[in-house]
């Protein structure tokens, strides 16, 4: 978990997860929201792919990146549990 709040820290990098929330693109429809390089955007989608916030997979001529939400509900479930054990709420009545 400790690479995907590194990638989260970078603004791009949110950016680019805000994008993927709307519907999956390919590294050029991504590339068109940003006035940077295709190269840099290449290193941002394979920070956020080795933090498994993104999957790949190729459509023809294209990659077409998704996120991966499973990593995201797992990050929540840390964020629950942490409050939870600092708020003094201690285990619950289950």
């Amino acid at each position: 978990m400790n690479d995907a709040f590194k990638a989260l820290a970078d603004p791009t990098r949110r950016k680019i997860l805000e994008l993927l929330s709307e519907n999956d693109k390919n590294a050029g429809e991504i590339a068109d929201y940003f006035n940077i390089s295709k190269p840099s955007i290449s290193h941002h989608l394979n920070i956020l792919k080795n933090a498994d916030l993104i999957s790949d997979e190729r459509q023809g001529q294209n990659i077409v990146y998704s996120l991966n939400i499973t990593v995201f509900e797992n990050m929540v479930k840390w964020f629950f549990d942490f409050t939870k054990k600092n708020d003094g709420g201690g285990e619950s009545d289950e």
